[in-house]
């Protein structure tokens, strides 16, 4: 894709970017603001609670629930570089993001999204072990090996979006408005003057990287299945950890999904709300739903939780 040179050519140090997703005629800023406060305290109330219930449980100092606690803490970390920027929007009625501040945002925003699958992939790997491969679990999964997993969970996204930044860094840019409520690496790419071809391509290998994460996931649900028919134990254990693993693997794809399907192809012709909604899905709903999923179905979590419950009650 090429993009022909604008007469109003600007550096690719611009020092502001404008955000359009909410313009001067949006209707109920108050309601929006509340809204949106609203829903990033709950996200902030059910991963801080699952991670303190973690943290505090020496029971559940396991691999599944150190997975689980990184799960949460990156919903905590990718959520931070959009609701407070947003809230502050919305009560001065401020669109406009630096330089840095945009690449910032959008680096922080989609290594969460890219750390997640990285994240949900080991959970899957474990769950194999755990239910396939019961007697070599503990062998395999030492608590070396879970450290290093959880840092590469996080290092190789970051990597993979840093090289996507610098990239994007070395554009020059034709335009300074973003059609979005947060800053995106490819909202930026778009603005440039020149050909996008190269920064199109690295981005359709770390999509496509990540997508192979999603069918190892599914891979790794073949010998799940087979073993959860075999026995009724294999049965109990399937449901209570696995269902919630792939409750969240589609509430992340699907939300993730509507977001990159709509930024690359979306029809300009859509509503601003509808827009705005699509964006906004995969830094609400997974932030939220993760962690109440795996309260309600893991049993282990949800006694803690329980016990915990009863022991304030009375005290």
């Amino acid at each position: 894709m090429t993009k022909s040179p604008n007469t109003h050519k600007m550096t690719n140090k611009t020092n502001i970017f404008y955000l359009l997703g909410l313009n001067d005629r949006t209707t109920n800023r108050r309601l929006i603001f509340t809204f949106i406060f609203l829903c990033y305290s709950l996200i902030w109330i059910v991963n801080g609670a699952l991670i303190l219930v973690i943290i505090l449980e020496e029971k559940l100092h396991e691999p599944m629930y150190i997975f689980l606690c990184n799960l949460c803490i990156n919903s905590l970390y990718g959520t931070a570089a959009f609701y407070p920027k947003f809230l502050y929007d919305l009560v001065t009625n401020n669109r406009t993001i630096s330089y840095a501040g945009c690449m910032l945002q959008g680096f922080v925003i989609y290594s969460y999204a890219s750390t997640d699958f990285s994240i949900l992939a080991l959970m899957a790997y474990d769950r194999y072990l755990a239910i396939c491969r019961p007697l070599e679990y503990h062998s395999v999964m030492t608590k070396h090996k879970v450290v290093l997993l959880v840092c590469f969970s996080r290092l190789v996204p970051w990597l993979c979006h840093t090289v996507l930044m610098i990239m994007t860094s070395l554009l020059q840019l034709c335009d300074s408005h973003i059609d979005k409520l947060y800053c995106a690496n490819w909202s930026i790419v778009k603005l440039s003057c020149n050909s996008i071809t190269t920064n199109n391509i690295v981005g359709y290998i770390f999509i496509l990287f990540y997508f192979c994460h999603v069918v190892f996931i599914m891979c790794s649900y073949v010998p799940l299945l087979k073993s959860a028919v075999k026995s009724r134990d294999g049965r109990k254990k399937f449901t209570q950890t696995c269902m919630p693993h792939l409750f969240c693997l589609l509430n992340v794809t699907v939300a993730l999904l509507f977001d990159l399907m709509y930024a690359r192809y979306g029809s300009p012709s859509l509503s601003a709300g509808v827009k705005n909604f699509m964006a906004l899905q995969f830094l609400l709903f997974p932030p939220i739903l993760n962690p109440v999923i795996y309260g309600l179905k893991l049993t282990s979590i949800s006694e803690v939780i329980t016990k915990h419950k009863v022991i304030c009650m009375n005290a």
